[in-house]
């Protein structure tokens, strides 16, 4: 199964959890919260455009993913002032949200949803640009089965590191 779907919206970066120590009943109790107050309607609308693109998977492959799983993402944002001639069209977005909580904020949504955990992601490919002029900021993501992409040793030196990546079945 390989699911794409879009969801419109600014994205919202998952935050950082903050913990505290609240009594109850005269026992103290660790509570963690979000530091963000706006991800958990941004992850609602996440797993809801989710929900809808597997309903029009068809019947068969309905299935929440059990396997290792890669993650595709491309965040377009809001497109500043600055950048609202047409030769600025492909800028990337180099400005805060960071490309790692806006990731993770989609890749928790869409846990229970696509595939049981987060845990099963083994490749993640990421994007930030700025959306397109007279275009909504969204998302574009896609999820499919995956058996990894491993760095091969290069003799004598792997430099750089990923040098010869090769797939492994």
């Amino acid at each position: 199964m390989i699911l794409s779907f879009t969801v419109y919206g600014r994205a919202v970066p998952k935050g950082n959890m903050r913990p505290f120590i609240r009594k109850i009943r005269g026992m103290q109790v660790p509570i963690v919260t979000e530091s963000s107050r706006s991800v958990k309607s941004w992850s609602q609308l996440v797993a809801q455009a989710a929900n809808e693109a597997i309903q029009q998977l068809p019947d068969d492959d309905r299935a929440v993913m059990r396997g290792p799983v890669r993650l595709s993402i491309v965040f377009y944002m809001p497109r500043p002032k600055k950048f609202a001639r047409p030769s600025k069209t492909d800028a990337p977005c180099i400005t805060m949200p960071d490309w790692d909580k806006l990731a993770r904020a989609v890749g928790d949504a869409l846990s229970g949803v696509v595939y049981h955990d987060d845990a099963q992601i083994v490749e993640a490919i990421v994007g930030k640009f700025y959306a397109p002029l007279n275009s909504a900021p969204h998302v574009d993501i896609r999820v499919e089965p995956t058996a990894g992409v491993r760095p091969t040793a290069v003799a004598p030196a792997p430099l750089p590191l990923f040098e010869g990546l090769e797939a492994t079945v």
